[in-house]
């Protein structure tokens, strides 16, 4: 895993001269890898985004075109109609939906 931390979320690029700095964008790529690690995780036993990398993840599923449309008591994602990943992206939320708060 830490090569998927290294290579799919960019956590070994610390340029800044300040080691707060290095540490702080450290801490941000780890909640990054632990969030995508429970999305993956949220997937069924049987699926493809189980064992998915982070970059497939990442480009498939987070990096889409929406429109998000903001209700009182939900919010809705109008997904293109081209989108190839539709099934995989509604199960998901489904899954994130069913979580407590």
């Amino acid at each position: 895993m830490i090569k998927a931390h290294k290579l799919h979320l960019a956590s070994d690029r610390t340029s800044c001269r300040k080691a707060t700095a290095n540490q702080f964008r450290l801490m941000i790529h780890t909640a990054a890898y632990w969030l995508l690690l429970s999305l993956r995780s949220l997937a069924p036993r049987n699926s493809f985004w189980r064992e998915a990398q982070f970059d497939t993840i990442r480009l498939c599923l987070i990096k889409v075109a929406a429109r998000v449309i903001e209700m009182v008591t939900r919010i809705k994602i109008a997904l293109p109609t081209a989108y190839p990943y539709q099934a995989g992206f509604t199960m998901l939320t489904a899954q994130i939906a069913k979580l407590p708060p």
